[in-house]
């Protein structure tokens, strides 16, 4: 299993996250449709917090798959075994790999309870091993690391039950988008299995209507539009920092920079920082208290140093728009500044979300 690990990835879009792994021998990152649905292009981030761009190059909403391309060569991960015909049976130890709400890699065991279960006109592998939100695209593996299934949390109306779309399938679609050479993304019809690749209301090939709602992005808000425009003045892509709805989280140097709103009201960027130290907390206290880094608060939090920044959203639309995104900017590296010097001063520790090469 620990092998697999660096082959399973988190896929971060502006809506949320889910997981996906990588077939190393296509080159190809394999996850749920419903996971990257309404975005062309989303990030991977492996277990060690590195994130990199991939395009999404191929879809079939019908059976919940799509595939991501992305000049991140994954020299770490390992070959997956992921044959047509590896058959799965009753009470066998399966493994449900990913990122559940977001969190850590994660590994949850369970068995096999239907290998060929029928929910809605076809078939699933059911599990009593957590498929949780997060684990969607995520691969299922049995006790030899070999490939059974990939993950989905489409179906969340009973406990102690997971679904996984079975290996087969997977090879169905591979083999459908294996003459597809373009960069541009592609649909398969779910009536003649013809990739689509332009937008178009029904099916060149038979005729069936296409929904127009799968070629469709995701429209930025202008919060949004605001808040990337200021994480692209550090040269960042802000499609790097997307963690879900009107959420960025990203690393600046060595600090974790996370960006959202609260309440609908308010604009928040914060950085933990630093751990406290054991000792000279006086002095420590003194200089936080002294407030040294306007318009910039540090603050204290289970037992963490922060720094923060809030405004008022309502603040955006007025003469001060242009210089609370010049502070949005620089906090980041104020932050990445402040880390280092909290270790030097003050002896403290980074934190467990700082980012150390």
């Amino acid at each position: 299993m620990e092998n697999i690990k660096s082959s399973v990835y988190k896929v971060i879009t502006s809506k949320g996250s889910g997981t996906g792994f990588i077939l190393k021998d296509r080159n190809i990152w394999v996850t749920n449709y419903h996971v990257i649905a309404g975005n062309r292009q989303v990030t991977l981030e492996d277990h060690k917090m590195n994130r990199y761009l991939a395009d999404v190059i191929f879809i079939n909403p019908d059976v919940d798959i799509a595939f991501l391309a992305s000049g991140h060569e994954a020299p770490e991960a390992q070959p997956m075994a992921y044959q047509a015909d590896r058959g799965v049976s009753h009470s066998e130890s399966v493994y449900v790999l990913g990122f559940p709400y977001g969190m850590p890699y994660t590994i949850t065991e369970g068995i096999v309870s239907a290998p060929r279960q029928l929910m809605s006109g076809k078939h699933y592998i059911q599990t009593d091993a957590a498929v949780n939100p997060g684990n969607s695209g995520g691969p299922v593996v049995a006790a030899d690391g070999t490939l059974i299934g990939i993950a989905t949390s489409k179906f969340q109306n009973a406990d102690n039950m997971g679904f996984a779309i079975p290996v087969e399938t997977l090879h169905e679609e591979l083999d459908s988008v294996s003459s597809h050479t373009e960069s541009s993304m592609a649909l398969k019809c779910s009536s003649c299995a013809e990739l689509i690749t332009t937008p178009t209301e029904y099916c060149a090939s038979c005729g069936v209507n296409i929904d127009l709602k799968y070629f469709d992005e995701i429209p930025l808000t202008d919060l949004a539009q605001f808040v990337e425009g200021a994480i692209s003045g550090l040269g960042i892509n802000p499609v790097l920092a997307r963690s879900g709805v009107e959420a960025w989280e990203f690393h600046q140097g060595s600090s974790q920079i996370r960006i959202f709103t609260y309440n609908k009201n308010y604009l928040y960027a914060t950085s933990p920082l630093n751990k406290l130290p054991k000792g000279n907390l006086e002095a420590l206290l003194k200089y936080l208290l002294s407030n040294p880094v306007e318009p910039y608060q540090l603050g204290i939090y289970q037992n963490q140093i922060f720094i923060s920044y809030r405004v008022a959203i309502s603040d955006l639309y007025t003469p001060f728009r242009e210089e609370i995104k010049k502070n949005l900017t620089e906090l980041s590296l104020k932050a990445d500044e402040m880390d280092d010097f909290f270790i030097k001063n003050y002896n403290c520790e980074m934190t467990n979300f700082s980012k150390v090469d």
